[in-house]
């Protein structure tokens, strides 16, 4: 049984001990966002990861370092990894929620998305292949819901392989938004059905979240709630 936690925390409203967590590349890329939510969301994403991490491994969060070199570009603005740790670690943020999974060492993805916005029928057709468009309900809400049931189990499969997009949304085939996450089909080499596992997960009204361990073995995922993003010198 691999073990998975998923933390759960709304964006961080007094930013001066997080900021004191961040590394200069992640200062640099914070400075980067135009808007003060896009800074937020960032912000506390990167804390919160540390945090939890630095709980995992007996270190207080100031004392993790981040490597997150794309390996296409070489920049930071990979998936995160601690150099040399027995860890596995993924972010996501929407909206007013942030997301941080943990394993101890196998590949996880986590992506969380807001159901706020209407679900079109050009972001359908660009996400959804011919077997899951036929199985998305008339009703407009429940296809929405359904929508992003679809989207965040796919965004967690690609970032959990480390390759994001370059895998085609529309090569993967995933179970129905009703039925238990699974990945079905895949016409991508770096996902295999019997090497993953997928589960929903509940971060709240208006949300849908999804995360992904590339593993054949059994999955225990655990969530919780941080109400605050602790100092940079608490655990």
């Amino acid at each position: 049984m691999i073990e998975c936690v998923v933390w759960w925390a709304e964006p961080i409203t007094a930013p001066e001990a997080a900021l004191a967590l961040l590394d200069p590349p992640e200062r640099d890329r914070h400075a980067a966002y135009r808007r003060a939510e896009d800074k937020q969301r960032f912000l506390t994403g990167r804390a919160l990861a540390k945090t939890v991490a630095g709980e995992a491994l007996g270190l207080p969060p100031s004392s993790v370092h981040f490597d997150a070199t794309c390996t296409d570009c070489g920049k930071q603005h990979g998936p995160v990894r601690v150099p040399g740790a027995p860890l596995a670690l993924s972010i996501s943020h929407s909206g007013d929620r942030v997301g941080v999974a943990l394993t101890s060492g196998t590949p996880v993805g986590l992506d969380v998305e807001s159901a706020a916005r209407d679900a079109d029928d050009g972001l359908i057709e660009y996400a959804l292949n011919d077997t899951e468009r036929a199985g998305l309900p008339a009703a407009k809400a429940e296809r929405t819901r359904a929508f992003f049931t679809f989207w965040t189990r796919k965004e967690a499969l690609m970032k959990a392989t480390g390759r994001g997009l370059r895998i085609p949304l529309r090569a993967l085939t995933v179970s129905g938004a009703d039925e238990p996450a699974r990945l079905l089909a895949s016409d991508d080499s770096a996902l295999d059905p019997g090497g993953t596992r997928v589960a929903d997960l509940d971060p709240g009204p208006g949300y849908r979240a999804a995360v992904v361990l590339l593993t054949s073995d059994e999955i225990d995922v655990t969530e919780r709630w941080w109400s605050q993003v602790p100092s940079a010198g608490g655990q």
